[in-house]
């Protein structure tokens, strides 16, 4: 990355850690404290807001590795509803009647799956069903591609530590490596070890075991990834990172167009606003 920019001391002022979430027409980003969105009108303008971010646990984020990943992951959704209540215009990624009749058919389908006898071959397939869903809702080549301008514009702020536009954010490649396609494969695989595991060690487990075994695997799941960001390059991270490129490069992400990328640069704006970066 381009050396960040200063503040008028000399010192070297880091850009702000930014995350987002692709929306259908448009894209919402992640401040330390606040969430901003744009979204592309039916008419042809961009609406734009923002909002400081609800705090489900200030603090245990940063000191609790085992519940961090959790903590943020609920953190992001509780932003949803209310980025929808301040922009009515904006179309979430499960708005669309195919994603969620996959997602009645991937219920449906993993609970007869379970009835099975529990092997490591069942819960791959569990997973894989798990995962239709959000490759139905990546068939909306919009949402594909302002999923790649969600990593264009936090790469490109990242490279500038300042204000970007159009042209820069147009600049730099569709994948990133702290999206949360990273953790597909890694979350899949510690999510059919732990099921395996549960039902060899228990019999008839309930759904308060099977829900501690998820939450287990996810916070497992984020460590490694918090771990292999803090290790850019090394051959573990690069292998932790290699899946959720691929996944990003073949079906996650589309190359944006000119307009979509306004969103983005509209979207990053108001977030470096909010912030008072």
């Amino acid at each position: 990355m381009a050396a960040a920019d200063t503040n008028g001391a000399g010192e070297r002022r880091e850009p702000l850690r930014l995350g987002g979430m692709a929306l259908r027409n448009g894209l919402l980003i992640h401040g330390p404290t606040h969430w901003a969105a744009a979204v592309r009108r039916p008419d042809g303008t961009i609406a734009v807001a923002s909002e400081r971010k609800p705090e489900l646990a200030p603090g245990l984020v940063a000191r609790v590795p085992g519940l961090r990943g959790p903590v943020r992951l609920v953190e992001a959704m509780a932003v949803l509803p209310l980025a929808r209540r301040r922009l009515p215009e904006a179309r979430l990624p499960f708005e669309d009647g195919r994603v969620l009749a996959a997602l009645a058919a991937a219920l449906l389908a993993t609970s007869a799956l379970r009835r099975g006898r529990p092997s490591a071959l069942r819960e791959a397939v569990v997973q894989a069903v798990g995962a239709l869903p959000a490759a139905v809702a990546l068939l909306d080549r919009d949402l594909a591609a302002y999923h790649g301008v969600e990593h264009k514009a936090i790469a490109a702020h990242e490279r500038a530590a300042a204000g970007v536009g159009v042209e820069k954010i147009a600049a730099v490649p569709k994948e990133h490596d702290r999206c949360g396609s990273n953790l597909v494969v890694p979350l899949m695989l510690l999510s059919a070890a732990g099921t395996v595991l549960l039902e060899r060690l228990v019999e008839q487990p309930g759904h308060l075991a099977r829900g501690l075994t998820g939450l287990a695997a996810v916070s497992i799941a984020v460590e490694m990834f918090a771990w292999s960001d803090r290790h850019h390059g090394e051959p573990l991270a690069e292998a932790f990172h290699t899946p959720g490129r691929e996944i990003q490069r073949l079906l996650a992400t589309k190359e944006p167009t000119p307009g979509q990328l306004e969103v983005g640069a509209a979207a990053l704006a108001e977030i470096i606003r909010a912030e008072g970066a």
